[in-house]
């Protein structure tokens, strides 16, 4: 399995309109989702599964998070890449920059006002096969730079999200949703997830749209 291997060789709701995010800084939010029609056969692959809380699930079972470079963690790796002028300090925490949350679309200067959001949330991820995952796995889900599945947003926007998947909440920027409908299947097909019923077929609207 794909995401098998990587783990070895690592070892480790309504559409509410707004002013679309610039080009230059939405291209900078997230690695690219797959296409549309991708998604589209991905979603169709996926095992549909009542979620499963047993064991509960506990966040400290996601470590979060890895030093990447240096002495710059995830979060920190996250905030540059998804800025423009970021300055950091001598420990890599960010000092100041520009930031325009996807998910609404709102500007910031301040890191502070900023979470990494995690696409498919952790609780989300253990409900749909991540419990029954070793340790190493977990992490790589809590800490993966290569597919769409951390992005910087506005913090408050990410605490009202939760833990909720698209058949409870979607980024109200409508732009942006059909961008996170995809990225959202590609992370469940990469790391072998279930989805559950009303859960795809929120999916399935969004991207018959797209």
């Amino acid at each position: 399995m794909l995401f098998t291997a990587v783990i070895l060789v690592c070892s480790l709701s309504s559409a509410v309109l707004a002013a679309p995010v610039p080009k230059s800084l939405s291209r900078r939010a997230l690695p690219t989702p797959i296409a549309a029609s991708t998604a589209r056969t991905y979603l169709s692959e996926l095992t549909v599964a009542v979620d499963s809380n047993s064991p509960a699930y506990s966040r400290d079972r996601f470590k979060t998070w890895d030093i990447i470079s240096g002495t710059c963690d995830t979060r920190e790796t996250v905030l540059k890449r998804d800025g423009t002028g970021v300055v950091t300090d001598s420990s890599c925490k960010a000092t100041s920059g520009n930031w325009v949350s996807p998910y609404d679309g709102v500007p910031t200067t301040l890191a502070s006002d900023l979470d990494i959001d995690h696409l498919v949330p952790l609780k989300e991820a253990w409900l749909s096969g991540a419990r029954d995952w070793t340790d190493a796995q977990r992490e790589a889900l809590a800490n993966d730079l290569t597919r769409p599945q951390l992005v910087a947003v506005t913090d408050n926007l990410n605490q009202s999200k939760g833990d909720r998947d698209p058949a409870q909440w979607m980024p109200p920027l409508a732009s942006f949703q059909c961008e996170y409908a995809r990225a959202w299947v590609q992370v469940k097909h990469f790391y072998a997830l279930t989805v559950d019923s009303a859960e795809k077929a929120a999916l399935q609207k969004i991207l018959a749209g797209c």
